[in-house]
């Protein structure tokens, strides 16, 4: 039965959905991971792909889904509770970007998300009075953090930021982050935490440093954002079968 964002039927979808943010990104983790990719949805010019996990290793020839989440935290919610709740998925993992904040990464390094500070208020609505905790199913997480170690590239665990805003710039914010550990910055893995938990669901943010806040002269171009995703991406599918 289709929803009002997703013209998919029953059974279109597999347990574990990844989930960039970019539409062409979509297509093109579909094309590099899945052998002969389903188109099962495209409302809006998001599309969502299914098919069977065409990569080496035990999980070759699994059922495995990738559908773009648009940007921000009320995108994604919207996508991740459809797919929960009407489509029986049980995994979702995003795939995306973020800008550096800790001094310790690198433009083009990993960052496995177990946890997601955020400016939005989406998550204080859900229990009144009550600081909602937005953190990564752990068994994912691990899964992601073994698969790290065959990695050849760096790959950090810790918490990011999930910001509303992209231009906005609150004052002494970014140092109070970095004082705290905070690796990145970006738009919606805390808004799919508070989805996931409310459907009893897993979920897990990979994501890639596309630019840094402080380091300056190595941010990727618009083209690379959309194609520089391997190394998450091979983490993300060890999440997915986790």
């Amino acid at each position: 039965m289709a929803t009002p964002h997703i013209a998919a039927q029953p059974g279109d979808f597999a347990p574990a959905v990844l989930m960039p943010g970019d539409p062409k990104r979509a297509e093109r983790m579909a094309q590099a991971i899945l052998d002969q990719p389903k188109l099962v949805t495209e409302i809006r010019g998001i599309p969502g792909f299914t098919g069977a996990y065409a990569g080496d290793g035990p999980h070759r020839g699994k059922p495995l889904s990738i559908m773009a989440s648009g940007m921000g935290m009320p995108s994604i919610t919207i996508y991740a509770t459809e797919l929960f709740r009407f489509f029986d998925v049980e995994r979702i993992i995003r795939v995306g970007t973020a800008g550096g904040v800790s001094d310790q990464v690198d433009v083009g390094d990993v960052l496995i998300a177990v946890g997601a500070h955020t400016t939005s208020s989406m998550n204080e609505l859900r229990l009144p009075g009550t600081h909602f905790s937005a953190v990564a199913d752990l068994r994912m997480a691990a899964a992601a953090l073994a698969a790290a170690d065959q990695a050849d590239q760096p790959v950090f665990s810790g918490c990011v930021i999930s910001s509303d805003h992209f231009y906005l710039k609150i004052p002494d914010q970014l140092e109070a982050l970095r004082r705290h550990g905070v690796l990145g910055v970006e738009m919606e893995a805390a808004g799919l935490y508070g989805v996931a938990a409310e459907h009893g669901r897993g979920a897990l943010a990979v994501l890639t440093v596309s630019d840094h806040l402080t380091k300056t002269g190595s941010d990727m171009t618009a083209e690379q954002r959309e194609t520089v995703f391997q190394g998450a991406l091979g983490l993300a599918v060890a999440a997915a079968f986790a």
